[in-house]
């Protein structure tokens, strides 16, 4: 079993949340203030701040503070291993046709 798998584990747990795929969602569009983040949901502050930090321990996000404002943005490549993971889920033939989609895009010259 190749060693990522406890990394597609805490992933896939911490997303397992429908709150913390809608904070998921969101930060894929730009990064936001904790306050924009919960905006969206009834609950309270703490409570999302619980979500957030799930979704930090799992790699996923990443928090600054500047003065008494936290910004929190999607980590850069945070998802790679579970797209990874998916891939190999992927039958055989599936997987040779996306490797020949990759090459013709790579080897096929551009129409300028």
């Amino acid at each position: 079993m190749p060693k990522y798998y406890d990394e597609v584990d805490v992933v896939l747990r911490a997303l397992a949340d429908p709150t913390r795929r809608a904070v998921v969602q969101r930060l894929a569009k730009s990064p936001a203030v904790v306050s924009e983040l919960a905006a969206p949901f009834s609950m309270a502050l703490p409570s999302l701040m619980q979500h957030l930090r799930v979704l930090e321990n799992a790699g996923l996000v990443m928090s600054q503070k500047n003065g008494r404002v936290r910004t929190v943005s999607l980590k850069p490549g945070a998802l790679d291993v579970l797209h990874l993971w998916l891939g190999e889920q992927c039958p055989p033939p599936e997987r040779q046709a996306d490797r020949l989609g990759i090459h013709l895009t790579r080897t096929t010259p551009k129409e300028a």
